[in-house]
């Protein structure tokens, strides 16, 4: 008769032992000890798939912001042809398009005071004209013009002299005012000074102070030798006295 195997009782300790291993908390039994030892779920695959979601997040949310941009771009162009369309201006671009300039009449989009600085202009091409043909005059005499020569001409002389200016500090400009007497050695009709990046307003010639003014025929600057010209339309006698009165402004 075989004997039997004696085998210890089941105790509840053991019991506790062996859902542990089984649990894999190393023998340990249940407590605040073994649950620090036991082995923590891991979280590696829920920290991949949450970086995913930002990820793909931020991609939409880029192109997104990409697609608005385009949108308002196409926005503004739309508006931009649709009120060049309303004031009927032309297009840029385009086989048909034609430049504002071509297709206002002419006249048509100038400023008002355009036709006075027209008039002007050829006011002025007349009197380059008019130096040029006294230019050439004085070439064939084969002589320089009084304004081209370095010195002042003597055919002139200075008596007296009465300045008066005032200085605008504001705009730090002055406004002048110049009588000059002179005496006539030579017959001429120039009168030439220096003056140098002045705006004349107005030139006078008196004989004396009982006769008549002389007229002015015209006024001119010659930056080469930094001069300005009065002609004249008849000549100064000569022994004879003259005022000559310039009204001008400038900067300081």
């Amino acid at each position: 008769m075989a004997l039997e195997e004696k085998r210890p009782p089941v105790t509840p300790m053991m019991i506790e032992e062996e859902a542990a291993l089984r649990n894999g908390s190393r023998g340990l039994p249940p407590g605040p000890w073994a649950e620090a030892a036991g082995p923590r779920p891991r979280t590696t695959e829920r920290h991949i798939a949450v970086h995913k979601r930002l990820v793909l997040g931020f991609a939409v949310s880029i192109l997104a912001l990409l697609a608005v941009t385009m949108i308002a771009v196409l926005l503004s162009v739309r508006f931009e042809e649709c009120g060049a369309a309303a004031d009927g201006r032309p297009r840029a671009g385009g086989n048909e398009s034609l430049s504002g300039a071509a297709r206002q009449p002419p006249g048509a989009g100038q400023p008002p005071g355009r036709p006075e600085e027209e008039a002007r202009g050829g006011e002025a091409a007349e009197e380059e004209e008019e130096e040029e043909e006294e230019e050439e005059e004085w070439q064939r005499r084969r002589e320089l013009p009084p304004w081209a020569r370095p010195r002042l001409p003597r055919h002139l002389r200075p008596l007296h002299y009465n300045l008066m200016l005032s200085a605008f500090m504001e705009n730090f400009t002055f406004s002048g005012e110049v009588n000059v007497q002179l005496e006539v050695r030579n017959a001429s009709r120039y009168i030439v000074l220096h003056a140098h990046r002045m705006h004349i307003e107005a030139v006078r010639v008196a004989e004396d102070k009982l006769a008549g003014g002389v007229r002015v025929a015209r006024t001119f600057f010659y930056p080469q030798t930094q001069v300005f010209v009065v002609v004249l339309n008849r000549s100064l006698e000569v022994q004879r006295s003259y005022n000559l009165k310039i009204i001008y402004n400038a900067l300081i």
